[in-house]
């Protein structure tokens, strides 16, 4: 989906709009949404993105989101994002974490983290989601160094478990 996205500075100020595949042809800064969802049982929701996505396309993700939509708010695309990725209409709205600045040679995002509880069966977007399961975070953990991960969230995962850790 080509939409509307709100162009973005190194402070965070929006100083234009483009369209998405425009922003990421031209590696311009945009906004972003991470939401980090665990079950009931405390399990984080991982997944695989299809093959068919723009960016990091079949590499593994413990976080859901994506783009912030031109005038939308980082709390209103986290609960939109975490509503469609996981096919679940009524979440609770989604908590904030944090934000950062991912940028790279190729992509530059700001991104706000969020953490939600799911306790809802999920039926993921197809469009979105190849495969998917809950892992503890011993499970997660182990993981990192097997799977291929998506650069943007590892670095969001990262810096989850830095302010979280002694």
């Amino acid at each position: 989906m080509d939409e509307l996205i709100d162009v973005v500075d190194e402070q965070d100020r929006v100083v234009g709009q483009a369209l998405r595949s425009e922003s990421y042809a031209r590696g311009l800064r945009h906004r972003c949404a991470f939401v980090l969802v665990r079950d009931a049982d405390d399990r984080v929701f991982v997944h695989r993105r299809t093959a068919t996505k723009q960016v990091f396309p079949s590499l593994y993700d413990m976080w859901v989101g994506g783009v912030v939509g031109a005038g939308e708010t980082y709390d209103e695309a986290a609960l939109r994002e975490a509503r469609e990725e996981l096919g679940v209409s009524d979440l609770p709205r989604p908590r904030p974490l944090f934000k950062f600045l991912y940028e790279t040679g190729t992509h530059a995002w700001w991104s706000a983290a969020y953490e939600l509880r799911c306790t809802r069966p999920v039926r993921p977007q197809a469009e979105e989601v190849a495969w998917h399961t809950f892992l503890t975070d011993g499970e997660l953990a182990a993981k990192l160094t097997e799977w291929q991960w998506v650069p943007d969230g590892l670095a969001a995962y990262r810096e989850l478990l830095r302010r979280v850790s002694p």
